[in-house]
């Protein structure tokens, strides 16, 4: 292959969620003549040296200032180590990827092939090397092939992009998805990029990580070894822009609002638009907006496809059942190393059910997890000692780094011992990582909190005596998601201290007496709440909560001004929205005043809650502006008018019969 050895550039990191745009353009052909899997290896690669300047339209993906690694030890690394190359090729439907490969100088071994597709900007400058190398250190003084490419129609790439493309498990010769453009670029450069061993990996975060999901089924015979991390994998159950049917408002605003115009192109460039939010306070800003449909002539650009498919879509449908991947997970012949962070705000619910899916559906494939205190990506862009308030003492991104050396080293080449662990979990509070031979671990016992009167929290069932608690709810007061002034969602949020909203009248609390011994929950949790509402539809919010002790030994743990002592740590929180409690499919309105069971499962945790902790459930029903406002009628939430928002009055009920509880999973020390 012809080299280019460039400098170095930063790159944003850019998704464009939701509309669908079409590319086209004169880039220069290889005549790879794709005979539905098999290639015609006649083409030499070509360098692209001059392009257009066309705009492009992105939403910001944002992994946070603390998750940007420092890059400059790692340019002159790549500089003298590594020849960059642009490519393109060609698909099975005659369309044109855009593909950089960063190979290494010394010739005198091969090397597998590592391949992250992105709907980012795998090359921002054709005259530097890109940001993206510099964000893996270990692999690059490794040494690997690494492949960065712009899936089909996002910036260099020719074609129509269509955000989390449905997988078909029945293609025709030249029908595509992304499961057979990965076959087709693992197909092409294993044949045509020099010193390549035959072995290939994938991996990916986030939106990346839904493209490295989607190489599995089907797989192409020299792919080995796939990593997907933090994947994208159902956007109505529990990723992103939904959790149990529960519109994550400001996620999806604000990747709506980010949105410029669709790509004219190939290009390097997007559109940047400028959005005025017109309000530091988030809350104040989408409570101003008013209600959902309002929203939509907010947005900078007219008839925002992100947005519109959002509210056309309401219930879960064929829409979003079509994009969910896990049913396709099945006859897994690479190995698997799946990530997650249990602070995630993004994609918990990904990485864990991609996990349990493999897992549940294949036999014999080699599928491991690992699961670390981070939010999201955070272990590839700092050291992941901390997280807000909370320390986790010691670096567990070099702990990540050796697990996903030893992975790929082992299956791409042949190099190592495979020692790992079926699942390496960090437990947060005890702040260590443990090693599990299968997730959930099976040396657990299965205990029930049960939320009783008084605000007790007891694993004990409450005696037949008739008992509920009883608040009002006013949807134009909703409860906070965080405390204090903030634009952005915070990613801090997922271990906030919860403080400030155990003193509204309408969080409902309940607590443990002060633990004699260690408690170590792992798994998920299961709500079975027992309630009734004076309306005909509300969502349930339920979070987990670690209450340290009022007094410490060491109060100043962090380096806020946070008073640690008595602090209320997040440690799961989730919301269900209640007109799905029997049916994503058709949603149910409740009977006024009449007693309903209201059960689903919050994303799991390992925690440990320490000797002197108590642990704390909360139960309300608004958690804004994170998650949109239900109106508490049962109406289309996307067509509401502000006269469908209404108070409302709540109980939840303790009694025998109706005993309200959260089921927990205990480790066996």
């Amino acid at each position: 292959m012809k080299k280019i050895s460039l400098g170095v550039t930063l790159c944003l990191f850019l998704f464009n969620f939701g509309f669908s745009q079409k590319i086209t353009g004169n880039l220069l052909h290889f005549n790879t003549n794709l005979n539905f899997y098999k290639s015609v290896l006649s083409a030499k690669p070509t360098t692209i040296n001059s392009l257009s300047k066309n705009r492009g339209a992105a939403a910001l993906l944002n992994f946070g200032k603390d998750s940007i690694p420092a890059v400059e030890k790692d340019s002159t690394l790549i500089q003298q180590n590594y020849t960059k190359e642009e490519i393109q090729i060609e698909m099975r439907d005659g369309v044109k990827l855009f593909t950089s490969v960063y190979a290494p100088k010394d010739k005198s071994i091969s090397y597998p092939i590592l391949i992250t597709r992105m709907p980012f900007n795998s090359e921002p400058d054709k005259d530097r090397y890109s940001k993206w190398p510099s964000w893996f250190p270990h692999l690059l003084k490794e040494k690997y092939i690494l492949v960065f490419q712009d899936v089909r129609g996002k910036y260099m790439s020719e074609g129509e992009f269509v955000a989390v493309r449905p997988y078909n498990p029945n293609k025709k010769k030249n029908e595509v998805d992304e499961n057979s453009d990965a076959y087709d670029t693992i197909d092409w450069l294993v044949h045509n990029v020099e010193n390549n061993n035959g072995n290939v990996g994938v991996f990916g975060i986030s939106a990346m990580g839904f493209y490295a999901t989607m190489t599995l089924p089907n797989a192409h015979p020299a792919l080995k070894a796939v990593s997907p991390q933090v994947p994208v994998t159902d956007w109505f159950l529990g990723d992103d822009f939904h959790h149990n049917g529960a519109l994550f408002l400001m996620d999806s605003f604000s990747s709506a609002a980010a949105m410029g115009k669709p790509i004219k192109g190939p290009t390097r460039l997007y559109s940047k638009v400028s959005f005025d939010y017109k309000n530091k306070d988030n809350y104040a800003f989408y409570k101003e907006l008013g209600p959902i449909k309002n929203m939509q002539q907010k947005l900078p650009v007219p008839k925002n496809k992100f947005w519109s498919d959002l509210i056309k879509h309401p219930n879960y449908d064929s829409f979003w059942k079509t994009r969910n991947v896990l049913p396709h997970l099945k006859n897994i012949v690479p190995a698997v190393l799946v990530v997650g962070g249990w602070f995630d705000a993004e994609d918990l619910y990904g990485p864990l059910k991609t996990y349990e899916a493999i897992e549940t559906q294949n036999k014999t494939v080699e599928n491991k997890l690992i699961m670390g205190p981070w939010s999201h990506g955070q272990w590839i862009g700092n050291e992941g000692k901390k997280l807000g308030n909370i320390n986790f003492d010691s670096n567990t991104q070099a702990y990540f780094r050796d697990v996903e050396l030893k992975f790929f080293n082992y299956h791409l080449k042949n190099k190592g011992e495979m020692d790992l662990p079926e699942a390496s979990i960090f437990i947060t509070g005890a702040n260590k990582w443990k090693a599990f031979n299968a997730w959930p671990p099976l040396n657990i016992e299965k205990k029930e909190l049960f939320l009783g009167c008084d605000e007790k929290l007891s694993f004990s069932k409450p005696a037949a005596t008739a008992c509920y608690d009883e608040y009002l709810v006013d949807p134009n007061k909703p409860v906070p998601y965080a405390e204090g002034i903030h634009q952005k969602r915070t990613k801090e949020y997922m271990t906030d201290d919860q403080r400030f909203a155990s003193r509204r009248p309408d969080v409902m609390v309940y607590q443990t007496a002060i633990l004699k011994e260690d408690i170590t929950v792992v798994g998920a949790l299961n709500v079975n709440l027992f309630v009734s509402t004076t309306g005909t539809d509300a969502d349930y919010v339920v979070k987990m909560i670690d209450v340290f002790p009022n007094e410490l030994e060491n109060d100043q743990q962090n380096d806020t001004d946070i008073t640690m002592a008595g602090y209320q740590m997040l440690v799961r929180g989730d919301v269900m929205r209640g007109k799905f409690r029997n049916s994503f499919e058709n949603p149910e309105p409740f009977t006024p005043g009449q007693v309903t069971e209201v059960s689903f499962e919050m994303p799991a945790t390992a925690h440990q809650f320490k000797k002197g902790h108590r642990i704390m459930i909360q139960v309300q029903n608004s958690w804004f502006p994170l998650v949109d406002i239900n109106p508490q009628s049962f109406v289309n939430i996307y067509e509401a008018d502000e006269k469908d928002f209404i108070k409302a009055t709540h109980r939840i009920y303790h009694d025998a019969e109706h005993a309200s509880k959260i089921s927990i999973r205990v480790l066996k020390e």
